[in-house]
């Protein structure tokens, strides 16, 4: 396992501090090398760098599933997806697990999210129980354990729409824009030249400025609100989970961050023309989707990215108004601060479009924690870490007492401080394709359409039920071009590897009602004098 990594630039911190707050800020499909701090050549990111300068930059964290909903449950309850069961965007999170905000309000933190969670919640769990949807304990629990602050999704173009309340909607119509859906209308299309209305969600529109005013746009009114509400707080102690709706698509951005960046600006694809003959059937049938057809294509790729590289220095740009405001109010100094993705983009990588396949920068994530009892800055980890890993290090942080049967991920904090290396030997991944397009092309039942990621430091195998497994050598091949699942001369690497996904599934926390030390208890009492005795002679 690789060590890691420490470029100590500020001298020791005299102690070390609990963190009392706890900055928790997610992007949406956010790709690691399109930061500057992990290597983009012309995508300056200079206040995102600074957290990485001031705190600890990890470089190999993988989310437990390639889609928005189940890594965001993963990430919330700590569990990965098989355990949690919310296996894609709209299946619901069950009434049972335990979340981020029911450890930090224990802890006497008040919890809120503003912006995106895509949490649906278990209504028929709730009615089982006798629970009313918007009563208090209803209505965290529909929203995953979260104070729905301001709760923003996207505003789907749904005919009920005149009828319904949704945040940033209503603060554009308050802010002046007049529209059903000003959301689409405004923050989501733009105008072409001949002054008609053009859609974001069309790719072909990605490089028109969007109507609505930087300042109103989702990313600033996030960052607006995010700042009204640290300052609101005063003394007491918070834990914010500020979710950017972007870079995700609608790939459009608003003046002037629509031109900021040119093709020039765009890293290069990382596909083969080999590829193109691959003919393993899930890969094949992913390829063959539409927004993979149009990503293949070099002039989707030019009109886009640029877009959502812009999109990003917003991001960064909003950032820095919020650090600003976070020293202004003094409480840098006792927040945890994480920055991170819910998964990447391929954007035309391996010829694919979106984040579901287990490639790079799709299922790997930017992650970037700042500790403020952590006596060292700057810190670059190489070793293996997961999504998960975040809700046990807000537990340990907060000081709050930790459930270890719920819990499947690990805390980072020995990392932050120094104190320790090599938390696991493989990272794992889930997909359930079962409504998608590709699984349908396959023949496939509902039930049939998982796959699994297992990642070691040189290793990457994908499992799919019923089909062969990919497997790339990270090390020889870092782009992941080619594909050894078949080959001869790797058997006893992809047996090496399946055993691993074997003892992962062994060994998740299933049993979650009874703790381990109640486990031990009984096994002694069978076994002690004057215990049970079952089949004596």
């Amino acid at each position: 396992m690789t060590a890691s990594r420490s470029a100590a630039s500020e001298p020791p911190q005299t102690g070390p501090r609990r963190a009392r707050n706890i900055l928790f800020i997610m992007c949406d499909q956010l790709r690691r090398d399109y930061l500057g701090c992990y290597g983009h050549p012309t995508l300056k990111t200079p206040h995102i760098d600074a957290l990485a300068a001031s705190g600890t930059r990890f470089n190999r964290c993988y989310v437990q599933g390639t889609v928005c909903g189940p890594s965001r449950m993963s990430t919330y309850t700590g569990r990965y997806v098989a355990s949690h069961g919310s296996t894609w965007n709209f299946v619901p999170l069950s009434v049972q697990i335990p979340t981020m905000g029911d450890y930090m309000r224990k802890a006497g933190l008040r919890t809120a999210v503003i912006g995106k969670t895509h949490v649906v919640g278990d209504s028929a769990g709730m009615n089982r129980l006798g629970i009313d949807p918007l009563s208090p304990p209803g209505l965290l629990l529909s929203q995953g354990g979260f104070e729905p602050y301001a709760r923003h999704d996207g505003v789907v173009l749904d005919a009920g729409l005149k009828q319904r309340s949704y945040v940033y909607n209503d603060y554009l119509r308050r802010s002046g824009y007049q529209a059903v859906n000003a959301w689409h209308e405004f923050a989501n299309s733009g105008v072409d030249a001949a002054g008609q209305l053009q859609s974001g969600w069309k790719l072909r529109n990605s490089g028109l400025a969007a109507r609505v005013k930087e300042r109103h746009s989702e990313t600033a009114w996030a960052t607006d609100t995010a700042i009204d509400f640290i300052r609101a707080q005063g003394e007491a102690p918070w834990c914010l989970h500020l979710s950017y709706i972007k870079p995700h698509w609608p790939y459009i951005a608003p003046a002037p961050y629509h031109q900021a960046y040119g093709g020039d600006d765009i890293l290069p694809a990382k596909r083969s023309l080999a590829e193109r003959d691959d003919k393993h059937p899930v890969y094949r049938a992913f390829r063959n989707h539409a927004e993979s057809q149009a990503f293949s294509r070099d002039e989707v790729r030019l009109a886009v990215i640029p877009s959502y590289m812009g999109l990003v220095k917003q991001l960064d740009d909003n950032l820095g108004r919020l650090i600003e405001s976070l020293k202004a109010a003094g409480r840098l100094d006792d927040t945890l601060i994480v920055f991170t993705s819910d998964h990447g983009d391929l954007l035309g990588d391996h010829w694919l479009g979106e984040k579901e396949m287990f490639y790079e920068p799709s299922a790997g994530v930017p992650l970037i924690i700042v500790d403020p009892a952590a006596q060292r800055r700057g810190q670059v980890v190489d070793d293996l870490v997961e999504a998960i890993d975040l809700l046990p290090t807000f537990v340990e942080a907060v000081g709050a007492p930790a459930d270890a049967q719920w819990l499947e991920g690990k805390s980072l904090l020995p990392h932050l401080r120094g104190q320790a290396s090599g938390l696991r030997e493989a990272a794992f991944s889930e997909l359930d394709y079962a409504f998608y397009g590709a699984r349908a092309a396959l023949g496939l039942g509902v039930n049939q359409a998982r796959a699994e990621m297992v990642c070691t430091e040189r290793w990457k195998l994908i499992r799919y039920a019923g089909f062969a497994p990919q497997l790339f050598d990270l090390q020889d091949d870092p782009q992941e071009l080619v594909d050894l699942g078949l080959a001869s001369a790797h058997a006893s690497v992809r047996a090496e590897l399946l055993e691993r996904l074997t003892a992962w599934h062994t060994g998740r926390r299933q049993r979650t009602t009874m703790a381990d030390a109640q486990v031990e208890d009984w096994t002694r009492h069978r076994t002690e004098p004057g215990g049970v005795e079952i089949g004596v002679w």
